[in-house]
């Protein structure tokens, strides 16, 4: 998903900016920047996520501008390292994109809003929820925050970029159901796979890589 040239009238952009610095300024607030800089292990976490979004987004198919479908991987970055990071990285990864050409300068904010802090967010809440509601079989975790994590993080973040794209007139209504709502449920299992599958071996085989995993709940007691 990224957002081309003159899809969105200067409103949108405007009010979508103050949206993106709104979320900026929480996840500034919400990052523990003493323990990046003191814990090796996370920065290479960190900037590796970065590397490996930046280039898994250069991969993405479409037929309309605007309207790509690609894999986002957000929800393992968000359970690796908070959201706070997530946002970081995954913006770090966006300006990879910019730099690359596949997305223009003037809409990174409002890409990096839908691509990164939306599906973030969404991830963030879900494994927010998984915590309070305080299962103790792992397999909640994995499934839950893991595979289901992924699917709705795109489903919303792409049905927010549909209704945006419709409200501005980019696009009919029927335009974005033929051209990318009725393909979004494809999408949906492959992300919601990649994410699960990563997040599976990460609690198996590394654990401590998973910043909100509390793995005192899953213990046998």
């Amino acid at each position: 998903m990224g957002l081309a040239d003159n899809l969105l009238t200067g409103l949108q952009i405007f009010f979508t900016t103050l949206l993106f610095l709104a979320g900026l300024w929480f996840a500034v607030r919400n990052t523990d920047w003493r323990r990046l800089r003191s814990d090796q292990t996370l920065q290479h976490m960190f900037f590796g996520s970065a590397v490996v979004l930046g280039f898994l987004w250069q991969l993405r198919a479409g037929i309309s501008p605007g309207l790509t479908i690609h894999i986002f991987g957000m929800t393992v970055v968000t359970l690796m390292m908070g959201w706070g990071l997530a946002v970081f990285a995954g913006l770090l990864a966006s300006l990879i994109v910019v730099i690359t050409g596949r997305e223009p300068w003037h809409l990174f904010a409002v890409n990096g809003f839908f691509t990164v802090m939306v599906p973030a967010l969404v991830s963030h809440g879900i494994m927010l929820w998984e915590r309070r509601r305080d299962f103790r079989n792992f397999f909640a975790y994995i499934f839950f925050c893991g595979f289901f994590g992924a699917g709705a993080a795109v489903a919303i973040a792409g049905c927010a970029m549909v209704v945006m794209l419709w409200l501005g007139g980019a696009y009919t209504w029927e335009h974005l159901v033929h051209e990318y709502l009725r393909y979004l449920p494809l999408i949906l299992i492959p992300e919601g796979f990649v994410n699960g599958a990563i997040v599976t071996g990460l609690m198996v085989f590394h654990p401590d890589r998973l910043l909100t995993l509390d793995q005192r709940r899953y213990r046998p007691h």
